[in-house]
């Protein structure tokens, strides 16, 4: 079991590694003066990159997880109310990741309108669900 967490806790941090850069990818992208094709060409090339090595690591990440809490039955039981919120979390950090592969597809289609201030924005949502994740799993407040 020490195996399998240990290396969901690698995946995790990968994949959330990517869910912090891809949205700041976003930033530059939105920050892309109109007459500057090789540049927009580069990071759109950069963000298609790096969300199909999110895609593999965030699967990876989230069937580990499932191996501990259905596998070796973490987080099951009276008293694991954390495990409960921490599903949640996930779900979100899944919606989340969806939301930028939608994102990147509006880039690629040059749909985009949202400004570099929205994507400022929009690129602290990952810290927040890391934070509540791992004070959950540590700290298991209920």
């Amino acid at each position: 079991m020490l195996w399998v967490k240990a290396f969901h806790i690698v995946f995790v941090a990968s994949w959330f590694a990517g869910l912090f850069y891809l949205p700041r990818i976003y930033v530059n992208l939105a920050m892309v003066p109109a007459d500057s094709l090789a540049e927009r060409a580069r990071l759109l090339l950069m963000a298609r990159k790096l969300l199909r090595f999110m895609n593999v690591i965030g699967t990876v990440a989230v069937a580990l997880g499932l191996v501990l809490w259905i596998g070796y039955r973490i987080g099951w039981g009276p008293g694991n109310g954390w495990m409960h919120a921490k599903l949640l979390v996930v779900v979100l950090a899944i919606g989340y990741h969806h939301a930028c592969a939608v994102l990147l597809r509006k880039f690629e289609t040059a749909s985009m309108t949202r400004s570099h201030v929205w994507f400022r924005w929009f690129n602290e949502l990952p810290v927040l669900l890391l934070v509540v994740a791992v004070v959950l799993v540590v700290v298991k407040p209920f």
